[in-house]
């Protein structure tokens, strides 16, 4: 594009590696320090160091693919972040948007082109496709303040996907006439129906690879691997149909993102290598491109001047006229207005190419990259100077909503206890842990082995053991302390560790059952479900928690009633959230209304639906649609608890004869009340949760229940 010094500063891979990554930590340092997001020193460090600056480094081959792979990784993880439901929501509005910021700065670039520089109209169409595309360079900005679920930002991502396609569709026919000399409708008709046929096998291929290699495949490195290929093959078919590859990196991370939940090790794995790598090196990539001598000489800069301002002013328009349309705020048109300002990657693809097809001269070359250049500058500080104030907006209405409840949820202290006993289940408790917790509030974990042996074969069990708790934390950026503890009676030890860290709810592995006569909880769970009022969470899943498809929730007569009704409703609605799938609840009709009251007052914004269910007859009726990629939840009853009833009794035995390969999950809600002390075989009061009643009892049963229906 322009021409540089012929040999840089500096050819050692090695050295070339460092400065990159020294740039990718003092930048933030410095520019932080100066109130200026980190963003621009990245690009101005390109700027630099670049061949048009001091030409210490070359623009070369690595930098090509590293930046492209950072652009199409900042479209994959804006994809991934994206709160589903609340983009539903915004959707209408996002498509409104999308087309306006599609269609007026392609209209005023249309004009200017052709009045003020004197185009033809077919080469104007092509400069004011270039206006109309953008790219979400800003976005780590409304992740850093955590709006990334407001409409502004909902709004801002679904109109550049509507911009994009718009503008990459525009492109595509003026290249068709240029080529052909007159509009075709059939290469255009191809187009489209490509990229239709694109994204329907996108949308039916992707979910069903992903659930089956999760499934098959655990290891985080594995499937780090898988989603890296995975996004870079869906952006390499988009190009082979002339489609812009950011679009299949967005539309993969559309896709991708129920399976890779928020708290997840892997998604903390994907936004770490990211934002640590790829995207600063696409945005020091940006910078190295631009040749600041070239752009101030001769009418290069008037030209460039009126291009900024078609850029800027045409961005501007579409944000203010869905401000009043849509009712918002001036931080959150202030927002779009930052997020959809940029023009970079597709910028730069439409002038090169208009520049080959003979249509674009050095003029608008050099004065596009100044506009490149100016606009990724002010993206981040328009966008940095608007979140603030859309966040506190945020937090204000959420106040004025429920101030009362927003501070008893400010008020919530959360313990969690996973007891683990070996290394296989340590994995799986945690993570469904650290799905489950909640967002608000103080919430401490605490992972636990309790081991009656003091030997070193057992001390090495049990350091392994915690080392996988504490590792599986981490790759989700949770904190756990691990727990030690060597007592002679394992429900002792764990009911002293409640006791001491003040506990709120406590997660277990469901065991394998020993012979014929063991039970379907065991003898330990079963002590200490009797011993300790507290929530617990009982769970044995064969599937990757974050391949479920939906929850199946069975709540039983008089559940609202429990002292624990809300802290288990909230759980189950977090972790719905947390993998994206449907809940439906199974329950009485009066329960209904209670749990709907719990997910909309505290704002979940999950899918739900409700079925009728009176009895466990009921559930049982409906149970043969349960598939094995479903979770089975049953909310229990601990013996003498207002919600116990002797339909509980049968459950444990239903399941094991019917359900023995689905994912299960048993919670006991917690209960007011003194922990009582363990009971023994021969105590009168000892009750079995897991034994049937006599059929004696059920005929009894029967009989109430026709006498009164």
């Amino acid at each position: 594009m322009f021409l540089a010094a012929t040999t840089p500063l500096v050819t050692n891979p090695i050295t070339i590696f460092f400065i990159v990554l020294a740039i990718i930590l003092v930048t933030p340092l410095v520019f932080n320090r100066l109130k200026i997001p980190h963003i621009i020193g990245m690009i101005v460090a390109g700027i630099v160091i670049g061949p048009y600056g001091l030409n210490i480094l070359d623009n070369d081959s690595s930098f090509a693919i590293f930046g492209q792979v950072g652009l199409l990784y900042l479209m994959f993880l804006a994809g991934l972040e994206i709160d589903m439901f609340h983009l539903k929501l915004n959707l209408k509005r996002g498509m409104a948007f999308g087309i306006l910021t599609l269609v007026i700065p392609l209209l005023i670039g249309i004009f200017t082109s052709v009045y003020i520089f004197h185009l033809d109209w077919l080469t104007s169409m092509m400069l004011g496709a270039m206006y109309a595309s953008h790219t979400l360079i800003s976005y780590p900005v409304a992740v850093r303040f955590g709006i990334t679920k407001s409409p502004a930002v909902l709004i801002a991502i679904v109109g550049t996907i509507i911009a994009v396609i718009g503008a990459l569709l525009v492109i595509a026919g003026v290249v068709n006439v240029r080529h052909d000399g007159e509009f075709s409708w059939l290469s255009m008709g191809r187009l489209v129906g490509l990229l239709i046929i694109y994204c329907l096998g996108i949308l039916y291929l992707y979910p069903r690879l992903t659930r089956w290699f999760f499934k098959n495949y655990s290891d985080r490195v594995t499937q780090y691997v898988y989603v890296m290929a995975v996004m870079l093959m869906a952006a390499w078919l988009a190009s082979l149909i002339n489609l812009e590859p950011v679009l299949g990196a967005f539309i993969a991370g559309l896709v991708l993102n129920r399976y890779i939940p928020a708290s997840s090790g892997l998604m903390g794995s994907i936004e770490f290598v990211g934002n640590a790598l790829f995207i600063p090196y696409f945005l020091i990539s940006v910078g190295m491109m631009i040749n600041m001598r070239v752009i101030l000489e001769g009418d290069t800069l008037i030209t460039s001047a009126i291009m900024l301002t078609v850029a800027l002013v045409s961005k501007w328009l579409p944000a203010y006229i869905t401000r009043r349309s849509a009712r918002l705020d001036s931080p959150s048109m202030n927002v779009m207005f930052g997020l959809t300002t940029a023009h970079t990657a597709v910028a730069l693809a439409v002038v090169t190419l208009g520049n080959q097809l003979g249509m674009f001269d050095e003029r608008i070359l050099n004065a596009t990259v100044l506009v490149i250049l100016v606009t990724c500058t002010l993206a981040p500080i328009i966008t940095a100077a608007a979140a603030p104030r859309l966040k506190i907006a945020m937090l204000q209405q959420d106040e004025e909503a429920d101030s009362h409840l927003t501070r008893s949820r400010r008020a919530r202290v959360n313990n969690t206890l996973i007891p683990i006993a070996n290394v296989e289940s340590a994995v799986s408790l945690v993570e469904m842990a650290v799905l489950m917790r909640s967002e608000v509030g103080r919430h401490e974990f605490y992972a636990l082995h309790v081991r009656n042996d003091n030997s070193p074969a057992a001390r090495d069990i049990a350091r392994r053991t915690l080392l996988t708790a504490r590792r599986t934390a981490t790759a989700a950026n949770v904190a756990i302390e691990t727990l030690d503890r060597y007592d002679l009676n394992t429900v002792t030890g764990v009911l002293n560790a409640i006791e001491e860290r003040d506990i709120t709810e406590v997660f277990l592995g469901l065991h394998r059952r020993a012979g014929v006569i063991d039970s379907f909880f065991g003898a330990k769970v079963e002590q200490l479900l009797r011993a300790t009022n507290r929530m617990i969470i009982i769970t044995r899943m064969f599937s990757p928690v974050n391949t479920i498809t939906r929850i199946i929730i069975y709540v039983p007569p008089k559940a609202q009633y429990e002292t624990g009704f809300s802290r288990w409703v909230r759980a189950i609605a977090r972790l719905t959230r947390q993998i994206g799938c449907r809940a439906i609840f199974c329950s009485p009709d009066d329960i209904q209304p209670l749990i709907r009251g719990v997910i909309y007052q505290e704002n979940y914004g999950i899918r739900c639906e409700f079925r009728t269910t009176e009895h466990w007859d009921d559930f049982i009726a409906m149970s043969s649609h349960i598939k094995e990629d479903d979770l089975l939840m049953i909310i229990g009853a601990r013996v003498n608890s207002v919600s116990w009833n002797d339909d509980i009794a049968q459950i444990p035995g239903f399941l094991q004869r019917y359900f023995a390969a689905h994912n299960i999950a048993f919670i006991y809600p917690q209960q007011f009340g003194e922990q009582v002390p363990l009971t023994s075989f021969v105590d009168p009061l000892a009750g079995d949760i897991s034994s049937a009643p006599s059929p004696l009892w059920r005929k009894i049963r029967g009989l109430t229940r026709r006498l009164h229906p």
